[in-house]
């Protein structure tokens, strides 16, 4: 009895030891639940079986709610939040100016791109909108583009329209402005171009472009409030519903990767782009702990890039797409900055009261 009262000390005593270890490495054997708003593009991302491990092996159990990055910035309640992550810089610089905060992390980015099919990329190119590359992969002319929205061109007008006999408008699909990033996004590049090619700074300017870039809003009809919306559609509903969609490269990417892409749909890049540099601004110290493993563990980075982000190392990302036959523009060299926060608000002000009138 002796014997077996002191083996059960010892492993009792071990058990102990064990226990004291955890708790004093993580304060908790449990992961402590941090909750982030984000932007609806990075859901398939936060909801990664792989993605959620890698956080809880770091102690963390992250939980998040999707919103578009306008309302992140400027009406959902950042209160019961650790970070809020949205889909462009501008969002996160009026999170920050409005909330006193100086920290901030950007472990991934994605540029902007036209979700399309060849046939219709076939037709731009009669138009000189759209041409191929050497690479293999689309480029598409926003200044000729522009053009064929002021003379308000419909696809069975244009040249080889006969392969898409649809009476509408030639217009590129979005968001809703009013919510969304992705839209703002948009705003930003076409603004730009309607501007003579220089970044949209005054009054004046805004005066100037407006009126074009108002119609590429609101002749569209309904839009989504999240970019997975119009994705969605493109990927349902074909070439009938959603000739071309305006979202982020990574949505293509990671449903490429997943199998999800069909023959003939295929990216075109716009010249110029913009890219949307996913910004996390830590709310709590735990925020900020998820941020910075964002930016540096190896393995959520891995992810990240098979999730269709281009990551701080691009190797990663040419590699994933090579690997998968995705065709993408490895080197994007036309790159445009968007407006500030405040002029690129104003001017989506200015698109929101076009609605209503």
């Amino acid at each position: 009895m002796k014997r077996v009262l002191s083996i059960v000390l010892a492993a009792g005593l071990v058990l102990a030891v064990a226990v004291v270890i955890v708790l004093d490495r993580t304060g908790d054997p449990r992961p402590r639940v941090v909750r982030g708003v984000i932007g609806s593009e990075k859901q398939g991302f936060f909801d990664d079986p792989a993605v959620r491990a890698a956080f809880e092996r770091h102690g963390l159990r992250v939980q998040v709610d999707p919103a578009g990055s306008r309302q992140i910035a400027t009406s959902v309640d950042l209160g019961g939040y650790d970070f809020a992550f949205p889909g462009s810089s501008p969002a996160a610089d009026k999170i920050q100016s409005s909330r006193g905060i100086t920290a901030r992390h950007a472990p991934f980015s994605t540029p902007m791109a036209i979700a399309t099919f060849e046939p219709i990329a076939e037709i731009l190119r009669a138009e000189g909108v759209a041409a191929r590359t050497p690479q293999g992969t689309w480029t598409f002319n926003v200044e000729r583009y522009l053009a064929l929205v002021r003379r308000g061109a419909r696809w069975d007008g244009l040249k080889n329209g006969s392969r898409y006999p649809v009476r509408k408008n030639v217009l590129v699909s979005t968001t809703d402005p009013r919510q969304s990033n992705s839209a703002a996004m948009y705003l930003a590049v076409t603004s730009f171009v309607a501007n003579g090619h220089a970044v949209v700074r005054d009054q004046g300017a805004q005066d100037e472009v407006m009126p074009l870039v108002e119609r590429l809003f609101q002749d569209q009809g309904y839009t989504d409030s999240t970019s997975e919306g119009p994705f969605e559609r493109y990927l349902v509903g074909g070439m009938g519903q959603v000739p071309m969609a305006w979202i982020y490269e990574a949505q293509f990417v990671d449903r490429a990767v997943r199998g999800q892409i069909r023959p003939g749909m295929t990216l075109m890049y716009p010249v110029p782009t913009v890219i949307s540099r996913h910004s996390l601004v830590p709310l709590s110290p735990d925020g900020d702990r998820v941020g910075r493993l964002l930016t540096t563990d190896p393995e959520l980075q891995r992810l990240a890039a098979r999730h269709g982000f281009r990551t701080t190392d691009p190797a990663r990302f040419a590699q994933l797409a090579a690997r998968h036959r995705v065709p993408v523009v490895t080197d994007l060299i036309n790159v445009v900055d968007p407006p500030s926060y405040d002029v690129l608000e104003s001017m989506l002000r200015r698109v929101e009261q076009g609605y209503g009138r």
